[in-house]
């Protein structure tokens, strides 16, 4: 079981070096559908979808065969972005659904994640009956399941993204490059958005299994940044590999993180909606986006880190509008989950609404400079109760005074403590993080 965990995106294997083997996934397979039938309300389908990456196909057949074996039917939907599959399980009723991605990772990782019949995520309780169910012997159900491929699942969901739109609404006259990162959007963001009327000018939509993520889409859009320029586009749009995150690039080149985005959208339903509710982001995303949505009147709460804590806190307070500075939106009055097209099909309504340029519309909210310094763990300490780190994160608020904040976070992936800082002025910002950011080490050494 080493690599592979529950977690906010799954349970997730390094292919390449600690892979996750097919016996595991036939498994996993079997006991999902062991725990997912005791729950079957009138179906027993449960859906399967992944990414481009090698290696989905394979565990897809061993996915397939487990729910098979106990004794559930599997609808096969081919590549399908995440939120696709979220959408489809809705849909057609389906038990569950099941995403094969790593998201933004390379080719060499891969993982699943689940979500419910609502097309939410399932709840801890279900991953922890089904980590339990992992450890008991396979047993063959008496009556087997049967599979079949969904061949108009990506027309479904092209049709559902084009719909979220109000009527009438129309891209005409704009260009876009859009960066598809080799990934699940590849044979779908582009018909989507020129069948709305854009100019597109498709990028890295070749995917052959091992490019998924290389060199490109939303955490690495340099490429796209200089094609938005050479061709003289109005904007570009990039997603991650299993679409569930987008960032933009403007008409100059710069690239529009989530949480300019986000602001875009809260903006737009504050002036032409009848009021934003408020946003939910997280512990990362930056001060000035803060500020901006209070010059807005748009209330703003932070979460933990992660897509899940995020969609908790909305449903707490009853907003509708959420994400993460790396571009996983959540919209939940369009769609259960965060989806990148849908994203920025709401960010084009915003664009197109004010009749402005992507560069001027995002000036209303001003970036603060910030600077990240991962800091080694030799040992766990509690920060919260070290009183000379303690200390050290005072003296630095102080010195900011009320212009920015300080931020520590232990990783949940590496064995680091991130310490950040953001303020009006970027060289302070950067000595004010070496500094803290010694201090903590000098705790965790």
């Amino acid at each position: 079981m080493s690599r592979k965990y529950f977690g906010t995106d799954g349970i997730r294997g390094l292919v390449g070096e600690a892979p996750i083997t097919p016996d595991f996934m036939l498994k996993l397979g079997w006991a999902a559908g062991r725990v997912l039938m005791d729950r079957f309300d009138g179906s027993n389908m449960i859906l399967i979808g992944k990414d481009t990456r090698i290696s989905g196909y394979m565990f897809e057949s061993a996915l397939q065969a487990g729910l098979i074996n106990a004794g559930v039917d599997v609808g096969l939907l081919g590549p399908m972005p995440t939120p696709g599959v979220a959408y489809l399980t809705r849909t057609f009723q389906a038990q569950a659904g099941i995403v094969i991605s790593a998201s933004h990772n390379s080719y060499v990782d891969n993982g699943i994640k689940f979500f419910g019949g609502n097309g939410t995520k399932l709840p801890d309780e279900l991953e922890l009956l089904i980590e339990e169910e992992l450890g008991r012997p396979m047993i063959t159900a008496e009556k087997l399941g049967k599979a079949r491929r969904i061949g108009d699942a990506s027309g479904r969901y092209i049709e559902f993204c084009k719909g979220t739109m109000p009527w009438g609404f129309n891209l005409k006259g704009l260009q876009i490059v859009l960066d598809c990162a080799h990934g699940a959007t590849y044979n779908i963001a582009p018909d989507v958005f020129s069948e709305l009327g854009a100019k597109i000018i498709p990028m890295f939509v070749e995917p052959n299994g091992t490019n998924i993520n290389r060199s490109c889409g939303s955490t690495k859009p340099e490429a796209l940044q200089e094609k938005v320029v050479e061709v003289g586009a109005d904007l570009g749009i990039a997603f991650d590999g299993d679409g569930d995150r987008v960032v933009f690039v403007d008409h100059k080149g710069e690239l529009v993180d989530g949480d300019e985005l986000l602001y875009i959208i809260a903006k737009y339903q504050q002036e032409y909606t009848g009021g934003c509710d408020g946003v939910v982001g997280t512990l990362m995303s930056n001060f000035g986006f803060e500020l901006g949505l209070k010059k807005l009147g748009v209330p703003f709460a932070r979460a933990k880190v992660g897509d899940r804590y995020v969609i908790e806190m909305m449903r707490q307070n009853g907003w509708r509008l959420g994400g993460e500075n790396s571009g996983h939106i959540v919209c939940s009055n369009v769609t259960t989950t965060g989806d990148g097209i849908i994203s920025a099909l709401q960010v084009l309504l915003a664009v197109t609404t004010f009749g402005e340029s992507l560069n001027r519309i995002k000036k209303g909210m001003n970036k603060l400079p910030q600077t990240m310094i991962n800091v080694h763990m030799a040992k766990r300490v509690d920060l919260a109760t070290d009183e000379a780190v303690q200390s050290a994160v005072r003296a630095t608020e102080a010195k900011l005074a009320g212009t920015g904040r300080v931020l520590l976070r232990p990783s949940g992936t590496e064995p680091v403590v991130r310490v950040m800082v953001e303020g009006e002025d970027k060289k302070q910002v950067k000595e004010l993080a070496q500094e803290l950011a010694w201090t903590v080490e000098q705790a965790l050494c």
